[in-house]
């Protein structure tokens, strides 16, 4: 049956086989498939995550903060391979009902925190360490309102373009073009924000930055699914200024390296443990 004769049917079933690439890790149920206790290092942050958009925010985040000489932002950063399960392990579900990665457990304090979600992440370590989150009421609503456009926005990024023009078992014209025209929308956004300021949510970088850059950024750089050129990315040149100035970063490097199993072997990080684990690589 071709896609323009599809009829859902009355009531949905799951079909294993209909997943495309992602069969193995999607499923229509939460909770654990095995159990496995996640290990533990000696810093005060142990994240469990994967060099994806979303972990890229949460390592920049730390090694921005271990930049200004926040000791107490010293992490290890565990891999979580999604494509054999690692999220679904008993342990990871503990932290994490929702078996996606980034997850992290604060262990700073006489009990353990368990933070997930991307942006929730960014905020508990903005606040606990007080940097890269105004604190004038209006200028912290406009970088909390520029997070959560990123939290809102991506999964038309991601789960939507992403996935129907790079991932999807066959190609959906109309999919496509509802993605990608909702995606040209959201740069052009972006861009003209960034037309009037340095960055997102003002002249100072920000925890709206670090969410914002990993997805929107290697958009903008012609780095994700293979659509730059589908969606010109080039024509907007202050989303691509400001691309640039963020990958310039000393601390964007460090963190875009870790828990990182794809690119370049010279820029991958696996598992990060001390400050000297980057020294063998080529940021």
């Amino acid at each position: 049956m071709s896609d323009a004769e599809y009829v859902p049917p009355k009531i949905w079933t799951w079909n294993r086989e209909n997943g495309g690439r992602f069969a193995n890790i999607n499923r229509p149920v939460a909770g654990a498939t095995h159990e496995k206790e996640l290990p533990v290092g000696r810093h005060p942050m142990q994240l469990y995550s994967l060099g994806t958009p979303n972990g890229v925010k949460v390592t920049v985040m730390l090694e921005e903060l271990l930049a200004l000489g926040h000791s107490g932002a010293e992490y290890d950063a565990w891999l979580i391979r999604i494509n054999e399960g690692d999220q679904f392990s008993s342990g990871f579900v503990d932290i994490n009902p929702n078996s996606k990665i980034p997850a992290l457990l604060d262990r700073s304090g006489p009990k353990p925190i368990r933070v997930f979600e991307s942006g929730a992440i960014l905020v508990h370590l903005a606040e606990k360490f007080g940097a890269f989150l105004p604190t004038e009421p209006g200028a912290r609503a406009e970088c909390m309102s520029w997070l959560f456009w990123q939290m809102g926005s991506a999964p038309y990024l991601g789960g939507g373009f992403g996935h129907f023009y790079a991932y999807a078992p066959f190609k959906i014209e109309y999919a496509i073009d509802r993605f990608a025209m909702e995606v040209k929308r959201q740069m052009d956004v972006l861009d003209r924000r960034l037309a009037e300021s340095e960055y997102i949510a003002g002249p100072d970088f920000t925890i709206a930055d670090m969410a914002i850059w990993p997805w929107y950024g290697g958009m903008a750089k012609g780095e994700m699914y293979g659509g730059g050129e589908f969606l010109q990315v080039h024509e907007y040149v202050h989303v691509n200024r400001w691309a640039d100035a963020i990958a310039a970063r000393p601390a964007a490097k460090r963190g875009r390296a870790v828990n990182r199993p794809f690119g370049k072997p010279e820029s991958q990080l696996l598992e990060r443990h001390d400050a000297s684990d980057f020294d063998k690589l080529v940021l």
